[in-house]
């Protein structure tokens, strides 16, 4: 999946433009437009098809095709390769072909729709929620965030704190899935109570109907840190945000 999803146009679209394209330059030649539902699409299925055009950067791609082409008993196709143009503005953490990955990187931090004002909540501190699956990248830009002095609020941390001995949600959590999750020196074994609830959606839910709730608290205690220390930016780093 490509990543900001929201600055890329809907398929329709790109195809309307790459047709309209296509007909300006030659528009003789009959075009058929297809959605790719896999990284092949009908390259390796269509007996008509004779020529592929790749690029210096997909021509490995062109002989996979043909490999493909070759296991469904069709004939291999001519590999016609461009070269790509480059880009002469491009910073050094961008690629050095014209893409429109390297335009979307120059429109982060571009606001898509103002902030709403909302009179129930405070103007500081301003909360901004992180979110993303493991190696979204979420670390790197909460550490970013937090050097350019913004208050960060780690809630992975926060969901070890709430099982501790003595922690807000530990006494509920062993009431609910009993002493057979707990070590020897009374900590809750994370591994044994995670294969209680791994795959079973009523024994997940009933966790986090305990847990979650305990960790929004913890949080809302942690805004109000920031607030006391002056701080403008407060980023909450949460791979379940929006669950």
């Amino acid at each position: 999946d490509k990543v900001l999803p929201e600055l890329i146009e809907p398929y329709e679209l790109r195809a309307a433009k790459l047709r309209e394209f296509l007909e300006d330059v030659k528009p003789s030649l009959c075009y058929d437009i297809v959605p790719l539902a896999d990284p092949f699409g009908p390259s390796v299925t269509d007996p008509d098809l004779q020529c592929l055009v790749v690029s210096e950067e997909t021509h490995r791609g062109g002989e996979a095709v043909n490999k493909k082409r070759l296991e469904n008993g069709l004939p291999e196709l001519a590999l016609y390769e461009i070269q790509l143009m480059k880009d002469p503005d491009h910073s050094q953490n961008e690629e050095e072909k014209i893409s429109s990955s390297s335009l979307r990187q120059r429109l982060l931090g571009t606001l898509l729709q103002p902030p709403r004002r909302d009179p129930a909540l405070p103007l500081r501190p301003y909360v901004i929620g992180l979110t993303g699956g493991t190696g979204s990248g979420k670390t790197s830009i909460a550490k970013l965030l937090g050097q350019l002095g913004a208050f960060v609020i780690d809630a992975d941390k926060l969901g070890h704190a709430v099982y501790v001995p003595g922690g807000p949600a530990y006494e509920a959590v062993v009431a609910a899935f009993g002493a057979e999750i707990l070590n020897k020196d009374g900590t809750i074994n994370r591994k044994v109570l995670g294969a209680k609830v791994f795959g079973n959606q009523e024994q997940l839910k009933r966790l986090t109907d305990i847990v979650w709730p305990e960790i929004a608290q913890m949080v809302k205690e942690r805004v109000r840190e920031a607030d006391a220390q002056g701080k403008a930016v407060c980023v909450l780093d949460a791979a379940v945000l929006l669950e």
